[in-house]
């Protein structure tokens, strides 16, 4: 998969991001997800790490993997 420059200035890492499901995330679906990026939140599109687990609206999540420009894998977030 193709990753961000880092020495892009506009360059803000996705990965390791903590966001909020806005839109069901679950295998054999397309979600959403809300993720903080540039001092403000944006909408990305959002697949499970396991295609078994779906993930309700409000759920936190935390980002494994980045599609540019607005693809994301997700897990729930595990205290």
């Amino acid at each position: 998969m193709s990753r961000p420059d880092p020495s892009d200035p506009a360059f803000d890492p996705i990965v390791g991001k903590v966001g909020r499901v806005t839109g069901r995330v679950a295998g054999g679906t397309v979600g959403e997800v809300m993720l903080p990026v540039r001092g403000g939140a944006e909408a990305f599109y959002a697949y499970p790490a396991d295609e078994s687990e779906s993930m309700e609206p409000g759920t936190r999540v935390v980002v494994l993997d980045y599609e540019p420009p607005r693809t994301v894998t997700v897990t729930r977030l595990t205290y």
